[in-house]
């Protein structure tokens, strides 16, 4: 694209005149320096996007600056210039990570086209980066609560093994993004991550979803196509919400575990596969073995390794955290300043129960992000439920009553916040919040906060 920035490293100035040239012409923004020292001040200031490094230099020769420059920018794309260049030395450069090679005299048409290569390149390393990091923050686990320190320690604990896990969990409270963690510590986490939400696929089409089917199978089945166990090979394969799945079904996926092998619909080859399978469900599944809905044999071929993932509720001192998350991302993504919520809105936060659990939040988060006119979230932009808008007259008991359980939720969160961040010191803690050690230990006491083992 026209535009980008490029350096060119070579102590020969006709080599620099004529490269400069021929790529000024092609609209990109030349830079030409004369020695490895002058490159690694120039890539430490401002990055170029592609860099054409000379191999034999006086001084600090070319695979010694690659090297530096690879220390300073790992991200950098670099293109070598040879003379008389071996082997050897194209191996050492690569293994450098130089990105190609161009050979004196220069080639001004091979040159352009590699270098419009190597940009290319260097965008597509950029986008997959950018790509990876929204992932990782989209997929990570927020939260410092005892129940979330717990969690990633089972997390961890399974992760490594191949046992099959059972997460159990309510409705928005984060089971996906347990599975993912778990495959992504995993020895598969560069194979596939496939899932399946058995609740959202119609009975007559599961058996197809997760096994495939052969051409003609059934109507509308015009060509073969594989299953998610069958593109989940030597991954991870996630059913979600598997207490949703009828007994027929649980029969097959039963089978599948057991033999790791299934047929397609309307096929007769076995095919076999090496799949870890990891399972949740919102509903107790031995309460819907106890009615008839669900096999017993397929829940303790399940239930090899149990999490649970607490509610909301039960980790409120998490709020903040996720709210810190979810703005900085919301904010990002859509091209807004990043906001802050104001102490009297998070007591309102703090004090309700969020019974759609993490999902709610982010939704509410993502709308006020994007909804509220100021730089800070106040309580007048909170909607219902969060906070009705028809309020009660003053007097209210029911409002007085629901304003000192938002105060309360509030000054519990942030006291348990400060004794974190003063390792449980209760002098410090004291100090900083400004009250006297007694009184501290009276509201530990209220608030039934109980320090870690």
């Amino acid at each position: 694209m026209a535009g980008e920035h490029i350096l060119i490293v070579d102590d020969e100035p006709a080599i620099q005149s004529s490269l400069k040239g021929v790529l000024e012409d092609e609209g990109y923004r030349v830079t030409a320096v004369g020695s490895g020292g002058e490159a690694l001040a120039r890539v430490a200031d401002e990055p170029p996007d592609l860099i054409f490094l000379d191999i034999w230099m006086s001084g600090l020769d070319g695979l010694a600056t690659l090297e530096k420059i690879k220390r300073v920018r790992p991200e950098a794309t670099v293109v070598m210039i040879s003379g008389h260049g071996t082997i050897e030395t194209a191996v050492r450069a690569t293994k450098l990570g130089a990105y190609d090679f161009i050979e004196k005299p220069l080639s001004l048409e091979k040159t352009l086209m590699i270098a419009a290569r190597a940009l290319e390149h260097a965008r597509l390393a950029q986008e997959n980066a950018q790509l990876r990091e929204r992932l990782d923050l989209e997929w990570d686990i927020v939260g410092e609560s005892p129940a979330v320190q717990a969690l990633r320690q089972q997390i961890s604990t399974a992760a490594p093994t191949n046992g099959r896990v059972l997460i159990h969990g309510e409705n928005g409270s984060g089971k996906q993004l347990v599975a993912r963690a778990i495959h992504q510590l995993s020895t598969r986490a560069a194979q596939p991550f496939v899932e399946v939400n058995c609740a959202a696929i119609p009975e007559e089409l599961i058996e197809s979803e997760l096994f495939g089917h052969e051409k003609g199978a059934f109507t509308g089945a015009v060509a073969r196509r594989k299953g998610k166990f069958e593109l989940a090979h030597a991954g991870t394969l996630f059913l979600d919400e598997i207490g949703d799945m009828s007994l027929k079904t649980q029969a097959k996926v039963l089978r599948a575990l057991e033999e790791q092998a299934f047929e397609r619909v309307g096929g007769k080859d076995t095919i076999r596969v090496d799949v870890r399978v990891i399972a949740a469900s919102n509903h107790n599944l031995p309460d819907l073995i106890a009615l008839g809905r669900f096999r017993d044999d397929l829940f303790y071929r399940l239930d090899v390794i149990p999490i649970e993932v607490p509610p909301l509720r039960e980790r409120k001192e998490d709020i903040p955290l996720l709210i810190n998350h979810f703005t900085a991302r919301f904010a990002a993504e859509n091209g807004k300043r990043a906001k802050t919520v104001s102490v009297e809105a998070l007591a309102y936060f703090l004090s309700y129960e969020w019974p759609g659990n993490v999902r709610e939040l982010r939704n509410m988060v993502e709308r006020l992000v994007i909804m509220a006119p100021g730089d800070i979230i106040g309580p007048d932009d909170l909607p219902a439920p969060l906070r009705p808008k028809d309020l009660a007259p003053a007097g209210d008991t029911a409002r007085e009553r629901t304003l000192k359980e938002a105060r309360d939720a509030f000054e519990r969160a942030y006291i348990l916040g400060e004794l974190r961040a003063n390792d449980w010191n209760m002098t410090r803690t004291a100090e900083k919040l400004g009250i006297e050690r007694s009184h501290l230990y009276r509201k530990i006491k209220a608030y039934s906060i109980a320090a870690p083992r």
